[in-house]
């Protein structure tokens, strides 16, 4: 059997692995569109701010560590796939003929529709390449203007700050961290990256980008909004949000909406072909309903699953679970599960503006079902364990609304009171 896996990111790395070792007697080829080993782009913010090196991204160290481990890891991009003849078609005309292909290919920078967004001076910070132009031009003093205060952006806003740069946000949205928290949560966090030294603009639309001299690629940049002076920036860095690589699927007959409809075994509409990580749009452990989980906790099991399912042990993924940890210059967040909360849900919350804290707990009769907190990192696996676990809480529920702080207290009683009873010898 040939296993093709296109994608060489934690997705791609851990279902060639898993192959290797649940069928050690098959043909793995890991395919990568660039040219380096398979790196993380989590531990890109990390290479940013000095605390690794390049070599430090990549999620396996050494190149030989692939063809020892029965893996033929090969540069190239997919462009095609023929599904009815088990074809992977390449973009320097090869093919590529498979027995069972997971699609891991990822996804890519959103670019914004702004004037000037491809000017040089201009970044995403999603690659390696990337990474390194930002490394170069944003020196310490350098006026960095970044475009975009999601959880990608707050990380690299951290980034940058560790490099001595002098940061101005800008969010199109009411809010800062708009998919990760409510607005008592983000207005908590803005108030902290304020503190800290950056300047945070929230509901801020930008016109255009453009250079002071146009013959000059190392001019400074003009960032113009729609309300408000411009920024002079000598650095301009996108984090408005990512799309999955698909497009290479059309006339595949692959299912896809936001990405690629996968079943509870992470199989397309497509006998033999599967669907991991970032393009994937599978189920939803809270809700139940098919989404795109971009994080890379959820790209590292969906490999696991497909993997197992593409050797032929047959393993049901019961669907990802929606949890976000966030360090924003030294203050920790955190949001599981419904965090947002649904009609008729029973809400609590404690907020402590000057010390930073916020707790959000959401029930579901006396089930907790989501949470936020902000400066409460202690708290985050025993929050991940009731909400998980579906506990019934029970008298707890009510002491855990006058008192949400006692979430450790609430979780061990639980779990003590559900223990069996040792009979007697």
């Amino acid at each position: 059997m040939h296993y093709v896996i296109v994608g060489a990111g934690p997705a791609g790395v851990i279902a060639a692995e898993t192959l290797a070792k649940t069928n050690p007697n098959g043909k793995i080829t890991l395919l990568g569109d660039e040219p380096t080993l398979p790196y993380s782009r989590m531990a890109i913010p990390y290479f940013l701010s000095d605390q690794i090196n390049e070599a430090g991204t990549y999620l396996r160290k050494e190149e030989s560590y692939f063809p020892r481990n029965g893996i033929e890891f090969r540069h190239g991009r997919a462009t095609g796939i023929r599904p009815q003849d088990g074809i992977l078609e390449l973009d320097d005309g090869a093919i590529l003929p498979y027995g069972r292909l997971l699609i891991a290919s990822g996804s890519r920078p959103a670019a914004p529709p702004i004037p000037g967004v491809d000017l040089p001076g201009v970044h995403h910070c999603w690659a390696l390449h990337e990474a390194r132009q930002i490394r170069r031009l944003a020196k310490p003093g350098a006026r960095v203007v970044l475009i975009g205060a999601g959880f990608i952006g707050c990380i690299i806003m951290e980034a940058l700050r560790e490099r001595g740069a002098t940061v101005t946000v800008l969010e199109a949205e009411k809010q800062i961290l708009p998919r990760m928290m409510n607005g008592t949560g983000a207005s908590l966090l803005k108030r902290w990256c304020v503190q800290k030294g950056v300047s945070v603009h929230t509901e801020t639309r930008i016109t255009e980008i453009e250079k002071r001299d146009a013959f000059d690629a190392d001019s400074e940049l003009i960032v113009h909004r729609e309300t408000g002076a411009s920024l002079t920036a000598d650095l301009v860095v996108l984090a408005t949000g990512v799309r999955p690589n698909i497009e290479f699927l059309a006339g595949s007959g692959i299912e896809v909406d936001d990405g690629i409809l996968v079943d509870d075994h992470l199989q397309t509409n497509q006998i033999n072909i599967y669907a991991a990580g970032d393009v994937a749009q599978g189920k939803d452990w809270s809700t139940g309903k098919r989404t795109v989980h971009a994080i890379q906790p959820t790209a590292a099991e969906h490999g696991r699953v497909s993997a197992c399912n593409m050797a032929g042990i047959s393993t049901i993924y019961p669907g990802s679970f929606s949890m976000n940890v966030l360090d924003t210059m030294g203050l920790v967040s955190t949001s599981l599960g419904l965090w947002m909360g649904r009609e008729g849900d029973d809400v609590t919350t404690l907020l402590d503006w000057d010390r930073y804290q916020y707790i959000r707990l959401v029930f579901d009769d006396d089930i907790l079902v989501g949470a936020i907190g902000i400066g409460w990192a202690q708290s985050t696996g025993v929050l991940r364990g009731l909400i998980q676990g579906k506990t019934r809480l029970g008298k707890w529920k009510k002491r855990l609304q006058a008192d949400p702080t006692r979430v450790m207290e609430s979780y061990v009683a639980c779990i003590r009171d559900f223990q069996p009873t040792r009979s007697s010898p």
